[in-house]
């Protein structure tokens, strides 16, 4: 009888597994642009192959985009504990179904680099996004697409809905690397070769390139598009006790939007910069953009 049980438990452990696995469709886009590999994870829901709509079509769903932050991947979100948070989310019917498209990002911080050889804020917007939206059945259009992400990637999904915000309908970031120090004071941080400064002057030039640097802040491009922001649902959070100090950003950031009265929701949470930080508050970035794509703010 043990043995048995053990066999059927076996068993269940491997159907669960495979029904997990099903949902999970990791590939890589060989890139025109970037001239190599890049890998990516999405989720989909779990009616997605088989869900009709009205008219007896196969359903399309929106699309959250979701960049990683420094140091992890494109699998980062899904084998942390954050694949079955948004499965419980789904199954309590506390958020819809939508797909999350997850791209290996490495340490781009999702723009162009400045010496031009890694022009990532392309390939994302002109061959990757286009390649999902193909690949996938994706809602077409702004108000079935948005963008979020953690860290580094939260910088860049501000960054990216900042810049372009006829493309996407809603964006959040938790704990988003908004970093208030001028170009000049940063290269000369430079000589302490913490690793978040090292990854900066990757990708900003060493020298920071001041005017690389301006084109690419958020602070500043949602100055230049605040009229376009207006309609883009933004969230943001941070901890109170993040370890590189991204809660003074975070706050300029909360403080601007309320100046230019930009509709937005941010929350300063205690906590630091950590796994824990962003699990405890991944639910409520997914509720807030499952309420985006039902048109509510």
């Amino acid at each position: 009888m043990r043995q048995c049980l053990r066999c059927l438990a076996a068993v269940l452990f491997f159907l669960v597994s495979i029904r997990a696995f099903a949902q999970i469709d990791c590939s890589s886009l060989d890139s025109r642009i970037l001239k190599r590999p890049v890998r990516y994870c999405v989720q989909l829901p779990v009616n997605y192959a088989t869900a009709k709509d009205a008219h007896g079509l196969l359903s399309r769903y929106p699309v959250l985009y979701f960049l990683h932050g420094l140091g992890d991947n494109e699998q980062t979100l899904f084998k942390t504990g954050g694949w079955t948070l948004i499965e419980d989310l789904r199954e309590r019917q506390k958020i819809s179904n939508f797909l999350i498209v997850a791209p290996e990002g490495r340490n781009s911080f999702y723009i162009n680099s400045a010496d031009g050889r890694d022009p990532y804020s392309d390939f994302f917007l002109k061959e990757f996004m286009p390649f999902m939206e193909k690949k996938y059945r994706v809602k077409p259009g702004r108000a079935g697409r948005a963008i979020g992400g953690i860290s580094m990637g939260g910088f860049g999904a501000l960054r990216m809905a900042f810049a372009y915000p006829q493309l996407f309908s809603s964006v959040s970031a938790q704990a988003p690397a908004l970093i208030l120090e001028s170009p000049k004071n940063i290269n000369t941080a430079s000589r302490s070769g913490s690793p978040l400064v090292r990854a900066l002057t990757g990708v900003f030039g060493s020298p920071i390139d001041a005017a690389h640097w301006d084109a690419n802040n958020p602070f500043l491009l949602a100055k230049k598009n605040r009229e376009l922001l207006r309609n883009l649902a933004i969230y943001f959070n941070c901890g109170q006790n993040d370890d590189y100090g991204f809660e003074k950003g975070a706050a300029a950031l909360d403080q601007q939007l309320t100046e230019e009265q930009i509709q937005h929701e941010y929350h300063s949470y205690s906590g630091d910069h950590s796994l824990t930080y962003f699990l405890s508050h991944l639910g409520e970035t997914m509720e807030f953009h499952s309420r985006a794509f039902a048109g509510k703010r």
